[in-house]
This record gives C-alpha cells, structure tokens and sequence, in this order.
C-alpha cells in the first residue's frame, strides 16, 4: 500500500476500522451473490412461470398460487425446495415445479423471486359467510384445547408475514392454501415442520374455514 494512504488512515481511527473491515469482508466472502436482476427475473416469469402464476404473479384460479408481493426470501427457499440435488430428493417434492426450476441456476431463483416479490399483489375475498366467524377465530386466536396457536403470532394480525421467516398469507386463493394445509398435515409436503405439526391438529372443516379467512385478509 502507498505509504501516505496508510498514513492519512492511521490518522483517522474511523476511516482505518472501515477499511480493515471491508477488506476482511471481501476475504471472507469473495464471491457473494449478486443482487437480484430484477429484468433477468421477469423474462424468467414471462418465459417460465406466467403460464401457471400469471407474468405479475397474481395467478387466475386456486390451483396455483399468488406469488405477486410474496417475501423474496420465501419465494427462493422454495424454489430451491423444489430442485432435487444430486444424491438427494427434492425437499418439497412437485414433480411440475421440479421440471420447471431443474434448469434454474441459484441466481436465477433469487432473480424471479425478487421480481415476483416486486409485484402488486391483488386482494383476496373470502366467499363463505358461514365460516367466517370460524376461521377468524383460528386466525387470530388459534385452538387451544388442540394446542393450536394463532395464525396471527407467526404471519401477522393482517397476513403479511414476516421477510426470511413466514410467508405472506393474505389474499391467496383460498383453494390453495387449503391444500397446503392438508399436504402438511398429512406429510405429503415435509418442508416444514411447525406446519405439519399444526396442521396435524386441525379437521377438514377447520381447514377451510381458515383457508376462507386469510384469503379476504388485507
């Protein structure tokens, strides 16, 4: 180094501190990600995942699900659930998905999920007037002869979640997140394991009425 920078470093305790730290965490992390290319994502979108979730992310029907304005995080964890690595089954196994993220490289998942996580998500409604009253209950009380907690103390009192740690409910179809629910429950999606473990303790009818419920939360 030119001796008069490290001088005038030396000079001011501030300056040198940050430059000791940058440099070390250059060395301890020479190659971290690149930040998401969020026009890289949305060609991704467009070319691979509008057909089923629509190119803003706000599918048409319960089959799939929205993912306009779901946390980025969440959306790359799955995403990397969905791909089978070698000597390893898929973690959330959906043989359609599998196909569609196998030729995604790591950057390309955290890309169209920064898009995705970009978007406007549409607001939900539930449809069921006799349920309401239930699912509101689960949501925001929980079961608590069943030790079921809160929906709200996890995704939050308006089901936006919370980035890196639980995904955004409010608004999805209500089809979908039923379905979610009875693969937890029943093992078929063994990605995590709070889920299951709370799902276990909820009937079919539980599971509709708070299904209904989250998908008019706003």
């Amino acid at each position: 180094m030119n001796r008069g920078v490290w001088k005038s470093l030396a000079a001011t305790p501030l300056a040198l501190a940050c430059f000791l730290l940058s440099g070390a965490a250059q060395a301890a992390d020479p190659q971290a990600p690149a930040k998401p290319d969020l026009n890289r994502g949305q060609a991704i979108a467009t070319q691979v995942c509008a057909a089923c979730h629509a190119a803003d992310g706000n599918s048409t029907g319960g089959a799939y699900p929205k993912l306009a304005g779901q946390h980025a995080e969440y959306l790359d964890k799955q995403l990397h659930d969905f791909k089978a690595q070698p000597g390893k089954t898929a973690a959330r196994n959906n043989p359609i998905m599998a196909g569609m993220v196998a030729a995604l490289s790591d950057q390309d998942m955290r890309n169209v999920a920064a898009y995705f996580a970009s978007q406007t998500p549409k607001p939900g409604a539930a449809r069921d007037k006799d349920t309401v009253a239930l699912g509101q209950k689960i949501y925001r009380g929980g079961i608590a002869d069943k030790g079921v907690p809160a929906c709200a103390s996890c995704h939050g009192p308006t089901g936006a979640g919370m980035p890196a740690q639980y995904p955004r409910l409010s608004g999805q179809w209500a089809e979908y997140t039923a379905a979610q629910l009875v693969a937890f429950r029943s093992g078929a999606r063994a990605n995590n394991v709070p889920m299951h473990d709370v799902s276990s303790r909820l009937s079919d009818n539980e599971i509709k009425a708070v299904a209904d419920y989250i998908a008019g939360l706003h």
